[in-house]
């Protein structure tokens, strides 16, 4: 690293045609300048500079060693702007990591993020599975519910009121449980990536009841159970925003409307806290207030 800073002290000598100006130009004494030349010369074994009362001139090898030191600085200048444009403007790939279900979500929150940021491209991971932030080098994730990645800093965006729901077609040929603990008895669909047992708790009134609930369909597709609740399979748990527009047209009836359950956290994953290009920030700021609307 000392190498390359008399590297650049005397790139800058050069430039400034004189020992005093350049030691103005970089804060420093004329003698630390001119120390710094003189180390440089003793570590590569050339003289670099013609030194006179009157002037200051490179040497052959001054000169074509000067060219290399600028080439340097110019990269390293170049390497900076670079920096700073990704820190200031959102450009590049934005890699982001969703659950299948939140597709809609996020196209309409960042839809009008891409049209106003023609330099900014999206690559697109729809996961239901906990996919690898740092393996599969993924910007941003959004993840619904309880988190799990202690080392991934989470920000949360938003709180989800889940409802229960099954199709109407179903309701009208099966009935619907009237209390919390006939859940028992009816197909539950449960949202994971084995057929394990799930646990619904529902609350009213101040009281709460806890339900263990186990159907014959289980998976890590919201989409693909979702369908398979309205062919009329059995009861869904869904996030209020995605069971709203099927509620309005008559699809799908709520499954015990009295009793409500805690909202589930929608948050955005990132590897660090701090330092964020452009492109994550305006995301996240993006889904949030999109969210939040």
């Amino acid at each position: 690293m000392d190498r390359l800073k008399r590297m650049a002290v005397f790139a800058r000598v050069v430039e400034a045609g004189s020992m005093s100006a350049a030691a103005r130009e970089l804060a420093m004494t004329t003698s630390a300048v001119s120390q710094q030349i003189r180390q440089l010369e003793a570590e590569i074994g050339l003289a670099l500079l013609h030194r006179s009362t009157r002037r200051l001139s490179t040497t052959e090898a001054g000169q074509a060693y000067y060219e290399d030191c600028a080439a340097m600085l110019l990269a390293a200048h170049t390497a900076e702007q670079r920096l700073s444009d990704l820190r200031d403007e959102p450009r590049g790939e934005l890699r982001i990591a969703f659950p299948v279900g939140f597709s809609g979500h996020l196209a309409a929150a960042l839809a009008p993020l891409l049209r106003a940021q023609p330099r900014l491209a999206l690559r697109l991971f729809a996961e239901d599975r906990r996919i690898d932030l740092i393996a599969e080098r993924i910007d941003l994730a959004i993840r619904i519910g309880t988190l799990t990645d202690s080392n991934l800093v989470a920000r949360r965006l938003a709180e989800w009121r889940h409802v229960l729901v099954a199709s109407s077609g179903y309701a009208q040929a099966h009935g619907l449980p009237q209390a919390p603990e006939e859940l028992a008895r009816y197909p539950v669909m449960n949202l994971n990536v084995m057929n394990q047992t799930e646990f619904i708790e529902l609350s009213r009134a101040g009281e709460t009841r806890r339900v263990r609930v186990q159907g014959a369909v289980a998976g890590n597709s919201f989409i693909a159970l979702r369908e398979m609740m309205l062919q009329g399979v059995g009861i869904m748990r869904m996030p209020g925003p995605d069971a709203m527009p099927l509620l309005e047209t008559g699809q799908v009836v709520l499954v015990l409307p009295e009793w409500t359950m805690a909202p589930m956290g929608v948050y955005a994953l990132t590897v660090q806290r701090d330092a964020q290009p452009a492109k994550v920030r305006l995301a996240i700021a993006a889904i949030r207030d999109y969210l939040a609307s």
